[in-house]
């Protein structure tokens, strides 16, 4: 068989077991049609319910109006005000020195680590970063890429040792190796935070620098949504921090926020900020209106949180594992992907949308429906969707 013939028959082999996503035919509020029904919407991450905000709305029409949509590279003929008037509000609202928008959380990781990190550094992650975060390290090509167990300090600390030890030899170019530890602020798939404290404690111990990303705590954890540093109070103790303004944010586009120098060669060398146009005018001024609510008013993040207590009460009363949660997401933990899939189905026949999570998104054995509430769910919103989850984790025996 011809090459090219066997190439598309191993993509029609592995297409067999695809199953597209369900499409929305509507705003993601707290509800969304789909099929022409209107269902209860629990997996989304859009946390505060901005993405259908009026403010935000009319930010992104008004901005359009006068600017149009368009801009350009950055770095040529696309550098506008409002790209800079956005990196200007995130620093100030993050209580760092400067930020860098980008496209995507995604590229923001790759950026940052990418951009400082050479084949003879080294870096050190916890394992079970975001898939961003692994592949921004094998962008960098670095050699000594060293993993430690989940949250488990110990571990760090071995690693640290064993690349501490490493830096011991220079690099080609007579430089000592510079060591990264990179880990998620919150992890995206059961909710928990990193140890944030402890790990600045031991990168002072070894001299190292530190990344978090965090894109699950922007907008939810922290005074007034600014993250899992101010969470921890952490404010200048973490050299790279990088967030998504996809989620809470509820529009489009990564950022990185640090010391104005490093800053600044990201500016420079960046590969994903140099070769990829900036966000459209729209994008931009309905970030930056989102930047300014949370900037006003701790109004949403309050409200996000007394709904999260209180589904993750429900669910605990009822039976359900829910894992090791501290923050709005709420993993209900079925095991068996089978099941999982069966419980998203029969939710979605009860009005509800949670999506399940299955390998490899999670290891095999650890299948989930993930739930997450937002602010602008109502207590009779959050009771529908409960009710649900009771009626249907009885029927398949989960509870």
């Amino acid at each position: 068989m011809p090459q090219v013939d066997d190439f598309y028959k191993k993509l029609e082999k592995a297409s067999a077991s695809y199953k597209s996503a369900r499409i929305i035919e509507s705003g993601e509020g707290a509800y969304l049609t789909i099929d022409g029904n209107e269902v209860l919407n629990l997996c989304s991450s859009h946390y505060l319910g901005l993405a259908v905000n009026p403010r935000l709305v009319k930010a992104a029409a008004d901005a359009s109006q006068k600017y149009g949509i368009g801009t350009g590279y950055r770095t040529l003929a696309g550098n506008h005000k409002l790209h800079l008037e956005l990196e200007d509000s995130l620093a100030t609202f993050k209580n760092a020195e400067a930020s860098i928008v980008l496209t995507g959380g995604y590229m923001a990781n790759c950026a940052a680590i990418q951009t400082i990190v050479g084949k003879e550094d080294i870096v050190i992650s916890d394992e079970l970063n975001h898939a961003s975060i692994i592949d921004a390290i094998r962008l960098s090509q670095v050699k000594n890429k060293l993993i430690y167990e989940h949250k488990n300090l110990s571990s760090l600390e071995e690693k640290l040792k064993e690349a501490d030890n490493l830096r011991k030899t220079p690099n080609s170019d007579g430089e000592k190796p510079l060591i990264l530890v990179v880990t998620d602020g919150v992890f995206s798939m059961d909710g928990d935070l990193a140890p944030l404290p402890q790990i600045v404690q031991l990168a002072k111990k070894y001299d190292v620098l530190t990344m978090v990303d965090d894109a699950h705590g922007e907008g939810v954890l922290g005074e007034g949504g600014r993250g899992v540093v101010d969470h921890f109070k952490l404010h200048g103790q973490i050299d790279i921090e990088v967030g998504t303004l996809s989620k809470a944010f509820s529009v489009i586009g990564g950022f990185i926020t640090g010391k104005k120098l490093l800053i600044d060669y990201y500016k420079q060398k960046a590969r994903q900020y140099l070769f990829s146009n900036a966000l459209t005018i729209s994008d931009t001024a309905a970030l930056i209106e989102a930047v300014r609510i949370l900037s006003e008013s701790d109004e949403l993040v309050k409200k996000l949180w007394e709904n999260a207590k209180y589904l993750k009460v429900e669910f605990k009363n009822a039976g359900f594992d829910t894992g090791h949660s501290e923050t709005p997401i709420t993993p209900v933990m079925i095991g068996d992907e089978d099941k999982a899939r069966e419980f998203s189905r029969m939710l979605f026949e009860e009005g509800v949308f949670a999506t399940p999570i299955v390998f490899p998104m999670v290891a095999k054995g650890k299948a989930r429906v993930r739930v997450i509430p937002s602010a602008s769910h109502s207590r009779q919103d959050l009771n529908k969707g409960i009710s649900a989850f009771v009626k249907i984790g009885k029927q398949l025996k989960l509870i």
